[in-house]
């Protein structure tokens, strides 16, 4: 039924839409054939069909995908006629039987079919090859050209995509609705998805789709490739600075920036994710469904949106209820005393009666136990339990005592001798699953379990103690969280036969315990609930009464033997009446699903239990077997009658076997907890009765809990069976399942409270929670208790229909309250399994649980994967059950996920362990193999979005600030003007003239010295021959070159004193010199280019290096990178002419330029400055005071030396103040990490200055090897200040951990400070010498994203910790500025930082020179308040001044500088200012495998790229963690996660993080994702 896509559903008139829905409706209830379906259908549509004529038949044929709408899923209702379909689907795995329900497969059908008219387009994660390879997975998606060679292919390709362009034109028909099985393109004209393996083509036809379908057909804006020909090296060098993206500071203000990222030739590049954020948002742009609430918030409090009541939403109407009684108990003569005296009786006047039948593993019956047998063996146990297991003066144990039972599933006997021993020695039985490894799901808390019952001795059979997983030396190991047990085997063999005189004590029933069964909560805790003695006889006769036994019946019991109604009928009732009862263990329904019908055949059973599954199961394999007959069955006990979902299968069961014999009255679906046990059951019919009714009930209404019978829409409905009446000898009433137990009325649902003697007493040593389950009075709505006695709370919610009968509709346990609004876990289970799931969903195994994140509760549905399911299959599954989901319970899904198969936790019978999961889950050892998480749709209570108040004038801020008093932000360092040291500063305005001065005054004094790896000096320069080298270099300038004064040339050294004599070479030859990093001979794609751009922006005459590098720009391998025939003028200057200048060059002006300061910042940007020869003395100078240089000092420096503050402490500050620098180069340390601290320790530095990479390096790799740099005698007590240079916010937690680190070698913990310097001013403060310590304060998250500042204390909740950035260096003057209206602020906001001093760089060195950004940058004013009318130079930083309380040098109160981060870098979303790096330590911190973390935003999704070092399989697990923290901590919804390899997160020099070169390679897909997350 290929059918041309083009027909699309949503573009047909309305009234053909409804037949075609009519027509599905027909298909799904099997009212017409396939076939007829088929011809139908294509009546209908042939007027709309688009003609192709003349095509290429390659293309029609390709661009046929084929399409079997959504409801032609194996119609699931088993009629005899479908009963085919079923066997042929079982092959594939079942689906899970408990949720199978026909009307609600109808329903989500019809559902599914409604979306198609409004259609959304997810896009499907990318995921990359290698990740979670599945089976055969490849298998199932048909290759791109199976036959055809590449180039054919290639051209069918073509082909197909002018036919899937000229049907998406027609129209916008999106993927969802075609199955994408079977189609002739794997990945390109069948869907918008795109495969990771992308050839090259494969992404292209999917760009093609997505932007033709985007609404209205609108191309999206292109904002993809880079010019940037870097690809991004997977392991990252030691410090790269990416080339910029074709972007230099003098034009990036004014275009805008996607009008740049085209190829070299003008032409956009298409871009696989760029379309599939593309489709993200138009699916974001579909409008939410709640509305959000226009109104006005104050800026400063974010008010999360709490859910007003729906006004319309139902209330209960009716009356108050009133307790429900059951039947009185009858009194019947020879009803026993006790449970132990009945199997006396039987025991001894009927021995050779059969009791229990086993059955082995192929169904056939292996033994079977007689009344007598289990009578003598009991005593035998008994005797051996309280005699011979101690000493005669102290024995193990006592009457009381409490004794676990481990006996396997398939071992009913021995589990029945070991439980009536125990009965008859008066201890008591805890029955528990064998344990199979020591991690088995829910173990350990098996282990608090055993731990709180005091247990100390096992009971086992020989067969399974030596299954259990034993030690090296054959000892049971210790399973995790389990007390010490003593193992004892109870078979025959190892029993004492008791004397003649010894008899067990029988007394009467009383309230003293019997056994306690375990049970597990919602939480994952597993309880002990014990039953009394007399309960224990009460319930067996209230179920005697109710199921009408009578002696010597048989019944075939399919259930667990060791708890619930499997304990109650098989193992007690069984006694009570003298019953013989067939035991059916799982192992045999695996292999033979029909062996209970079997059974009930075989021995003519009256009586069965089963649960829905083993109907299910049954009917899946009934055709193996045509003549069974279940005439004999009188009931047929349905022991999860109380599902919701449980009528169909009972439905399904009975016209499937009502044929072989089944009478319609004998179903009996019963309703049980492990608190209340039996709540009520439907008693056996009287044949022809009329059947219970059935109650179909507003699903919309019940997530209100409230009954309202469904009328308007029948997809949303629920259709549940009563279970019957109350237990007889019971009281029921529904109480409000939250807060007070107050009564319901009757059209509400409430939990069931039930009151009788049968009944759990307590859950055993855990006081508080019995009393608020096993001591309940419940109250009317005046608050007088409804009885005198307690009611116990059986955990289901239900109500009391007409006539008294009990319908339940879920469990507490399965109850999601999302939004105030209740659903029920198995109803979201059911709705999965009804979309198709047999192709996906591995055996129907789904869990669905919900977690709590921002302030309410969020849906998440998990789901094991078959094997063979191939990722469209799946990525289709997931979005319809989203669609699902959403149209019948009204709710969005948080998170789906999908794990390979078999990997969920399990419970002891192979379901799914819920908590367990839930756990894994928020631990992220999930391992998902595939991710949806809806983030967008669910959450709905974010805060409103902030508005800036318009109008408001900076000079009314300013008034406002000072009506409030508080002061203006501003701060300054000590005044130059007192501080005039000697005559050096008058004498010589040039650093040349210093030099030339130093070269005679003091020619030996040492100002270089340059270490290597092993620590030893390679090289050293005094005055003198710093002053000979620069002059020789000079003469090569003018010579080789044939320079001129003020020519540019670009300096390209590796870190050492060459790079300093040929500085001062330029100077005085008069040339400008430029420093640039040389390129790494690794890397030389991504390296090079950024030096041939700066050679070009900065219009260098000449280049100067060694003769290494100079080889290196010319080789074939630079070739390959950039185009070498165009370098200017290359000198190495390796061996010099001893020739000098006849003239030394003198500046006429201190303005002119001293040299170009080339930087790629953080954003990619490529900026150059220009420093004059006065900002050049002046800023020596300032670090002079500062730092209190003089020629005796020594300082250490490992930093780089090509731009900033780097730069002038490398090259400039020794010349100036006279002092030796020791140089290490950042990358010796990588081969000698002591060498700096060595170093420093070596020659009692007191000063010494390093980068953040360098100080990371040190902590993450000397960390655990303080003692050996103690043994080795390193010290670092002399250091005074360790200063880090940076230009961005401290890194408090960095050079915290450092300095916790190495106090224990002496660092004083006030030594580690930080700089801050920017582009306009590379230097505005550092620590200094003298002055306060640096202060660090804790200030709001929440404020800071309002631009204000709130301190708060240590620990606060939001709280982040920021240091000073060190002193204001002597002559400067910061302000805080507001960025958009340049007016200063108070002191409690956050705003650029402004900056005035002496040392300021005089402009921006630009292709362009755009004079108005020189001017907005460099020299602005204020917008008022400023008299002086001040030129200030903006930072681009945001930041904040705090008067301490601390004392400057002045004498004065001392003014903090906080920096926050750069401008540029900050992401704006819902109106508020983010600073990534918050968001990424918030990251950072939720999982152990994450390494690194960025954020970027693209249009207004916020993208979260994460480096995983752990395996690839936790790449899901980050998904949900990423987008849970970001939305706790920031109140942000992530739009995109991206999970890469470590070393992706492109890193600069300064160990900064360049985020927009990261945004372009992402764009550009280069990135080579493990996977890629789209959160819708």
């Amino acid at each position: 039924m290929a059918e041309p896509a083009a027909a699309g559903v949503s573009s047909l008139p309305r009234e053909v839409r409804e037949q075609l829905a009519e027509l599905e409706l027909e298909l799904s209830e099997g009212d017409i054939t396939q076939k007829g379906y088929e011809k139908k259908r294509a009546k209908l549509l042939a007027p709309y069909l688009p003609q192709t004529q003349g095509a290429d038949p390659a293309s029609q044929k390709e661009s046929r995908t084929q399409m079997p709408a959504p409801s032609a899923a194996p119609s699931s209702a088993p009629s005899a006629s479908s009963s085919s379909k079923f066997h042929r689907a079982r092959s594939g795995g079942a689906r899970d039987e408990r949720y199978r329900s026909d009307i609600h497969t109808e329903a989500v059908q019809a559902a599914l079919a409604k979306h198609k008219e409004q259609k959304m387009a997810l896009p499907m994660p990318t995921k990359r090859r290698s990740t979670f390879v599945q089976s055969p997975a490849d298998a199932c998606t048909p290759p791109d050209t199976s036959s055809a060679s590449e180039d054919e292919g290639s051209l069918r390709r073509q082909a197909a995509l002018s036919a899937a362009l000229h049907q998406s034109l027609q129209n916008a028909e999106s993927w969802i609705n075609r199955s994408v099985q079977g189609s002739s393109t794997s990945s390109s004209a069948s869907s918008t998805l795109s495969h990771g393996e992308g050839k090259g083509t494969s992404g292209s036809l999917a760009d093609v789709f997505a932007s033709a379908r985007i609404e209205s057909f609108s191309v999206p804006p292109d904002v993809t490739a880079t010019t940037s020909s870097s690809s991004c090296p997977s392991a990252r060098p030691a410090a790269v600075d990416l080339p910029p993206s074709g972007i230099v500071k003098g034009m990036h203000k004014g275009s805008n920036r996607s009008s740049l990222m085209d190829t070299a030739d003008g032409v956009p590049v298409s871009s696989r994710v760029s379309t599939k954020i593309q489709q993200l948002l138009n699916t974001l742009k579909r409008p939410k469904r709640p509305p959000l609430k226009e109104f006005f918030v104050d800026d400063f409090e974010e008010i999360v949106e709490v859910p007003q009541p729906d006004p319309n939403q139902p209330k209960p109407e009716g009356r108050q209820m009133t307790p429900v009684k059951g039947e009185p108990l009858g009194v019947v003569c020879n009803w026993p005393p006790a449970l132990e005296a009945a199997l006396q009786r039987w025991g001894t006047t009927q021995a050779k009666c059969p009791c229990l039948t086993a059955l082995d593993v192929t169904g056939k019956p292996v033994y079977t136990l007689t009344y007598g047998k289990l009578w003598s063996r009991s005593l035998k146990l008994a005797y051996t339990l309280l005699n011979k297991l101690g000493t005669k003066n102290e024995p193990v144990l006592r009457p009381g005592d409490r004794v676990a039972l481990v006996y396997p599933n398939n071992d009913p006997v021995m589990f029945m001798v070991a439980f009536y021993g125990c009965l008859l020695a008066e201890v008591i039985p805890v029955p528990i699953e064998v344990p199979l490894t020591r991690k088995d799901a829910g173990g350990q808390q098996i282990g608090f379990l055993l731990g709180s019952c005091g247990i100390a001795l096992a009971l086992t059979t020989e067969v399974c103690l030596k299954g259990l997983p034993k030690t090296q030396n054959g000892e049971i190991v210790q399973f995790k969280g389990w007390p010490r047990l003593k193992w004892v085997v109870t078979d025959s063999k190892y029993l004492s036969k008791s004397p003649k005189d010894w008899q067990p004590n029988i007394s009467a029933a009383g309230p003293e315990p019997a056994y306690i069964e375990y049970k597990t909560s919602k939480e994952g805790s597993v309880m002990g609930v014990t039953v009394s003695r007399v309960a224990m006889l009460a319930h067996c006769q209230a179920l005697s009464q109710a199921c009408n036994y009578s002696e010597g019946e048989t019944i075939v019991n399919v259930l667990d033997f060791k708890k619930d109604a499997g304990l109650w009928h098989g193992i007690l009732t069984n006694v009570m009446n003298k019953l013989h009862t067939i035991s059916v263990p799982y192992s045999v329904m695996k292999t033979c699903p029909l062996s209970w019908v079997q059974r009930v055949h075989a021995h003519k059973a009256r009586v069965a239990l089963v649960k829905c599954r083993d109907l299910h199961w049954a009917m899946m394999a009934h055709r193996d077997q045509r003549d069974v007959s279940l005439s004999s069955l009188r009931m047929l006990v349905v022991t999860d009658g109380a599902n919701p979902w449980s009528v169909s299968s009972c439905d399904a069961f009975l016209s499937l076997f009502q044929s072989h014999g089944l009478k319609p009255e004998a179903i009996c679906p019963c309703a049980t907890s492990p608190e209340a046990m039996t709540i009520a059951i439907r008693r056996p019919g009287v044949p022809g009765a009329p059947l219970p009714g059935r109650a179909i009930l507003s699903m919309h209404g019940l997530s209100f809990g409230v009954i309202r019978v469904n009328t308007e829409d029948k997809n949303s409905a629920l259709t549940v069976q009563d279970v019957g009446h109350v237990m007889p000898g019971g009281m029921m009433c529904i109480v409000k399942p939250d807060g007070a137990p107050q009564l319901c009325k009757t059209d509400e649902i409430g939990e069931i409270c039930v009151s009788s003697r049968a009944g759990g007493m307590m859950y055993y040593g855990l006081a508080g929670v019995t009393k608020n389950t096993f001591e309940v009075i419940p109250v009317t709505a005046a608050g007088s208790p409804v009885a005198e006695v307690p009611f116990v709370r059986s955990g289901l919610l239900g109500f009391v229909g007409p006539g008294s009968l009990v319908f339940v509709v879920g469990k507490m346990d399965g109850l999601l309250t999302v939004s105030g609004r209740r659903h029920n876990a198995d109803d979201i289970v059911a709705t999965g399994l009804a979309v198709e799931s047999i192709k996906t969903v591995y055996r129907g195994r789904i869990a669905v649980f919900s977690v709590s994140v921002f302030y309410d509760e969020r849906i998440v549905v998990v789901a094991e994967q078959r094997p063979d399911a191939s990722e469209e299959d799946s990525f289709q599954w997931m979005s319809r059950v989203l669609q699902a989901i959403d149209s019948i319970h009204q709710v969005g899904v948080y998170c789906l996920a999908l794990v390979p198969a078999n990997t969920l936790p399990k419970t002891p019978l192979g379901g799914i362990h819920i908590s367990q999961t839930k756990q894994h889950f928020l631990e992220g050892s999930l391992h998902p193999c595939n991710i949806l998480m809806c983030p967008h749709t669910c959450v709905t209570n974010l805060p409103k979005p902030r508005q800036k108040q318009p109008g408001v004038g900076p000079a009314s801020v300013m008034v406002g600030n000072l009506v409030a008093g508080k002061r203006i932000a501003q701060a300054s360092g000590r005044d130059l003007g007192q501080l005039e040291d000697n005559d050096l500063v008058k004498k010589h305005q040039f650093l040349t003239e210093v030099l030339q001065w130093r070269a005679q005054a003091t020619p030996d004094h040492p100002l270089f010295l340059l270490l290597n790896a092993k620590g030893t000096t390679v090289c050293t320069a005094t005055c003198l021959q710093l002053h000979k080298k620069a002059e020789r270099i000079a003469s090569v300038l003018c010579d080789k070159g044939h320079l001129n004064a003020g020519d540019n040339v670009v300096l390209l050294y590796p870190p050492g004193i060459e790079l300093i004599t040929a500085f001062y070479g330029c100077l005085y030859a008069g040339c400008v010199p430029v420093t640039v990093r040389p390129p790494h001979a690794q890397s030389l794609g991504a390296t090079l280019p950024t030096v041939r751009m700066i050679v070009e922006v900065s219009k260098a005459a000449c280049i100067l290096t060694t003769q290494t590098l100079m080889r290196l720009l010319k080789s074939r391998e630079a070739a390959a990178a950039v185009d070498v025939k165009t370098w200017p003028t290359i000198i190495d200057t390796d061996d010099l002419p001893r020739k000098r200048l006849a003239q030394l060059y003198k500046p006429p002006t201190a303005e002119m330029l001293a040299y170009l300061d080339f930087s790629v910042s953080t954003t990619g940007m490529l900026t150059g400055v220009k420093m004059s020869h006065a900002a050049v003395s002046g800023l020596c100078r300032a670090i002079k005071l500062q730092c209190e240089l003089y020629s005796s000092r020594q300082i250490a420096i490992c930093l780089d030396p090509y731009c900033g503050l780097g730069f002038v402490l490398w090259c400039l500050c020794s010349v100036y103040s006279g002092h030796q620098s020791i140089l290490i180069p950042p990358m010796e340390l990588e081969s000698n990490l002591f060498l700096w601290l060595s170093t420093v320790s070596q020659y009692k530095i007191r000063d010494t200055f390093c980068s953040y990479s360098v100080m990371e390096l040190c902590t993450k790799g000397l960390g655990n090897q303080v003692e050996m740099l103690k043994a080795r005698g390193i010290n670092l007590s002399c250091v005074r200040t360790c200063v880090v240079v940076a230009e961005e916010r401290p890194r408090v937690s960095l050079t915290h951990s450092f300095s916790k680190l190495f106090k224990d070698l002496g660092l004083s913990p006030r030594a580690v400070s930080t700089t801050f310097g920017s582009r306009v001013n590379v230097a505005i403060c550092l620590q200094g010498t003298s002055g306060p310590d640096p202060t660090t304060v804790y200030v709001d998250l929440k404020s800071l994203r309002h631009d204000r500042v709130r301190l708060v204390e240590r620990g606060a909740p939001q709280s982040l910790l920021l240091s000073e950035s060190g002193k204001i260096l002597p002559g400067v003057k910061v302000v805080i500025v507001n960025p958009e209206t340049k007016g200063p602020l108070g002191d409690s906001h956050l705003g650029e930082i402004w900056v005035n001093s002496p040392h300021t760089a005089s402009g921006y060195y630009t292709i362009y020179d755009s004079e108005s950004l020189q001017a907005d940058h460099f020299n602005t004013r204020l917008s008022f308040g400023d008299a002086a009318q001040t030129l200030w130079a903006r930072t681009g930083y945001l930041g904040f001044v705090r008067r301490t309380e601390l004392t400057a040098a002045s004498g004065e109160r001392h003014d903090a500088l906080y920096v926050v981060g750069a401008l540029d870098e900050t992401l704006e979303l819902r109106g508020l200012r983010y600073h990534p790096i918050d968001i990424e330590t918030s990251v950072s911190r939720t999982h152990r495998s994450i390494a690194e973390c960025a954020v970027f935003t693209w249009t207004n999704l916020l993208v979260v790229v994460v480096e995983l070092c752990g395996c690839e399989q936790e790449a899901l697990d980050l998904v949900p963690l990423v987008t849970n923290v970001v939305l706790e901590e920031h109140y942000l919804i992530v739009g995109v996660v991206v999970v890469v390899d470590p070393g992706v997160i492109p890193i600069n020099s300064r160990g900064e993080k360049q985020r927009m070169h990261l945004r372009d390679s992402f764009l550009a897909d280069q990135l080579d994702p493990i996977y890629v997350a789209y959160n819708m």
